[in-house]
């Protein structure tokens, strides 16, 4: 029997009510998104409100544009990380059920989809309101990292994906049969790596606080590229490094999925997420060597 820590007992609702016969539940992983756009929005308010954080003691828009800005990117959030689930994670799948494509409820998103839903929901935003697109870039990635902490962290409440089997001191044995058995005999316990927990450190904790110091202390938003590089090759990065002990996908070998199947045949060893971390990890060395300081 592997040895490992117990998994917390802790429920992924918060609370669940009915009402005329309908179930209602607040999940944590709901409560993670709410509480990481308002923190987050707090976080880009408080920069556009210091005027000498940013090149010519000029912020890239008024406190109530970011609040206008802030349901742009909720939807932003939504549509992309669904849809990039359904087209990066489980094409066959939702092929085959396309109904069930918008069923947010049952679970699905993809960083790299809602990443690239911010991008396009702000790109439309700042060009039809003359925004000046690197600084308005820095404000949003300096305000990005403590929602991705809190939803790493309701991930590993969710104990969804969970990491590759390990003997380490720190490996948690999570509930449910497909992570327990680990391609052992049925019933034996297996921990695995809390690659939750490290994505929550690495892309939340870490590389937000490293972009709040540069920002409000080292005067970073001065150079217009520098925080939205560093964040976005420091996300890809930090997620490269985790899905080395991060469970792959199961569905790639499943469900026929064309682009995962050609990935394991040619022998490259990667994973759907370093496949889609490496062009952030391009994109962020760019933004970052071409930042010019004003």
């Amino acid at each position: 029997m592997s040895t490992g820590l117990p998994f917390p007992n802790v429920s992924p609702e918060l609370f669940s009510i009915t009402i005329f016969g309908m179930d209602f539940a607040l999940r944590w992983y709901a409560l993670a998104y709410i509480a990481g756009i308002l923190i987050g929005w707090r976080i880009a308010v408080a920069a556009v409100k210091r005027p000498a954080l940013w090149p010519a003691d000029t912020p890239p828009m008024r406190p109530e544009q970011v609040e206008e800005l802030l349901t742009w990117v909720i939807m932003g959030v939504i549509l992309g990380g669904r849809l990039g689930f359904v087209l990066f994670y489980q094409p066959a799948y939702y092929l085959a059920h396309p109904g069930e494509i918008l069923a947010i409820w049952q679970g699905g998103m993809s960083f790299h989809g809602g990443f690239l839903g911010v991008v396009i929901a702000a790109l439309i935003y700042c060009l039809r309101h003359n925004i000046p697109l690197r600084p308005a870039a820095d404000m949003m990635a300096l305000a990005t990292p403590v929602g991705l902490f809190l939803g790493r962290l309701s991930n590993f409440i969710n104990a969804e994906l969970w990491g590759r089997p390990t003997d380490l001191p720190w490996g948690v044995i999570f509930p449910g049969t497909a992570a327990q058995e680990c391609g052992q005999a049925l019933g034996e316990l297996c921990a695995r790596h809390p690659s939750q927990i490290y994505e929550a450190l690495l892309e939340g904790l870490l590389l937000g606080a490293v972009l709040l110091w540069l920002a409000f202390r080292r005067h970073a938003l001065k150079a217009p590229g520098r925080i939205v590089g560093l964040f976005v090759g420091g996300y890809g990065l930090a997620r490269f490094l985790v899905e080395f002990v991060r469970q792959p996908d199961a569905q790639f070998v499943t469900d026929g999925n064309p682009l995962g199947l050609a990935l394991q045949i040619g022998g490259y060893g990667l994973t759907m997420g370093q496949l889609l971390s490496l062009p952030m990890i391009l994109i962020g060395a760019y933004l970052w060597m071409t930042a010019r300081r004003s």
